[in-house]
């Protein structure tokens, strides 16, 4: 399909166990290198994704939920289904921004769902926005971003 892939696409809301497995491990050695060579505070650090970004902030972040502030979600799920050891049941108030296209047609809005479900039951504090779209990002998708992120920091 063109552009940047974090994984090979397995089957729908279960990406390719290698590649997968693989990027999560560089994404999480990259968020440990950043704060030890940057003053990063941990209050302030919220992982955002779109679409395959997404599956690999939640993953990151749900690998290991203490450094992290919040998740910022856009078109994507939790990996819940990719043997990952995700800690689902330390998110008692955790922050988590979705937000899906009605007319996603790569991921579709179901997944979606099926993770803000899944997240709320862990006791995450989410915040869900479906829209009329497809799977992209428009303007009104950052401004409630925004407001939940000034929100989140302030």
């Amino acid at each position: 399909m063109g552009g940047f892939a974090w994984y090979e696409i397995g089957q729908e809301g279960l990406p390719h166990p290698q590649t997968f497995q693989r990027s999560v491990e560089l994404l999480r050695r990259f968020l440990g290198e950043i704060k030890g060579a940057y003053p990063v505070n941990p209050e302030r650090l919220v992982l955002l994704g779109f679409s395959q970004g997404t599956v690999m902030a939640y993953a990151a972040a749900l690998l290991d939920p203490e450094p992290i502030r919040g998740i910022a979600a856009l078109s994507g799920y939790v990996p819940h289904k990719s043997g990952l050891p995700l800690k689902l049941q330390q998110l008692n108030g955790f922050p988590v921004f979705i937000s899906h296209g009605a007319y996603d047609e790569v991921i579709p809005v179901g997944l979606a769902r099926e993770s803000a479900e899944l997240l709320r039951a862990a006791g995450a504090d989410i915040v869900y926005h479906e829209y009329l779209m497809g799977h992209e990002v428009r303007e009104e998708t950052l401004r409630d971003l925004s407001v939940w992120m000034r929100k989140l920091l302030s």
